[in-house]
């Protein structure tokens, strides 16, 4: 399997709703998703296979899971919560460190020992500080220095280009080629579901799938617009960029509609007038969307 579609795999594995059977969850490869319990909820987590998606895609697509935790803290932008998803026991232990400082506590306080007080206070203190110190960047990356140290790197050979288009265009041609995978993942998902909703050859089955090819024929000629651009443009200039970031756009706009139809259709699996009547409204914008960007 190739990159771009063990990519695109994995993306549609963390993006589809997961199924339930025998009252047990499972990922659209029949993995088995385990059951996460916390005081204010209960949640299922898809967790991220090592190795196929880049640290934003994982922030992306699986912002839940104990990967993407430890991204966060790796990058400072995690909170106690993150620390305490990828260290499951730290609160049962920090629970019955601090039992046992409250019984110590308890005599000297009555004894009037301030000394000791103090030294109970300190220990206290450490825990905490020990915790903050785990949630910024700096802190969390010493922890995993000597685990990384132990990593043999295998030596990567560079990338090669292609000698076509202008190297400051280029960040836009990685941008394009991630949403053509997202794109794609998006749309088999919403073509299973509308398969699941709308048995054909029923019309709403027929209007549906037209309006979502149709969506695909406009996102693939944006994208073929801006590759054009990408590969062709003589010179970056402000307008070469203008049209690139509107064609981008476009592209964006689509995936969120296909998304948006997505949730709805998922909704509408429970079947009620009301989101019944949100679907039609949510193909009425799909269609108007794909006739505006044609016109473009």
């Amino acid at each position: 399997m190739s990159n771009e579609s063990s990519k695109a795999h994995e993306i549609k594995r963390l993006t589809t709703p997961i199924a339930f059977k025998n009252s047990k969850a499972y990922d659209i490869d029949g993995t088995r998703v385990n059951c996460i319990e916390s005081l204010s909820e209960i949640k299922y987590v898809v967790e991220p296979k090592a190795g196929i998606l880049t640290d934003d895609e994982v922030l992306q697509y699986a912002p839940d899971s104990s990967y993407a935790s430890k991204i966060k803290l790796q990058r400072g932008i995690g909170g106690i919560s993150d620390l305490l998803f990828i260290n499951n026991s730290l609160m049962g232990i920090l629970g019955v460190y601090y039992i046992t400082l409250i019984c110590i506590l308890v005599p000297f306080y009555y004894w009037g020992n301030k000394a000791v007080m103090f030294i109970i206070l300190i220990l206290s203190i450490l825990p905490l500080a020990y915790l903050y110190r785990l949630t910024t960047s700096k802190g969390y990356a010493k922890t995993q220095t000597k685990k990384q140290e132990r990593v043999v790197s295998k030596p990567v050979s560079a990338p090669i280009h292609e000698n076509s288009g202008l190297e400051s265009l280029k960040k836009y041609e990685k941008e394009v080629n991630d949403l053509k995978v997202l794109f794609d993942v998006k749309e088999e998902v919403v073509k299973d579901l509308i398969e699941k909703s709308f048995a054909p050859p029923q019309l709403t089955y027929d209007r549906f799938m037209n309006v979502v090819g149709n969506s695909r024929k406009m996102f693939y000629a944006q994208r073929d617009s801006a590759l054009n651009i990408i590969n062709l443009a003589a010179e970056d200039t402000p307008r070469i960029e203008g049209e690139l970031e509107s064609k981008i756009g476009n592209m964006k706009a689509i995936i969120d509609q296909i998304e948006d139809l997505t949730n709805e259709l998922v909704i509408n699996l429970n079947s009620n007038e009301e989101s019944s009547d949100d679907v039609k409204n949510l193909l009425e914008e799909m269609e108007n969307l794909t006739s505006s960007v044609k016109e473009y």
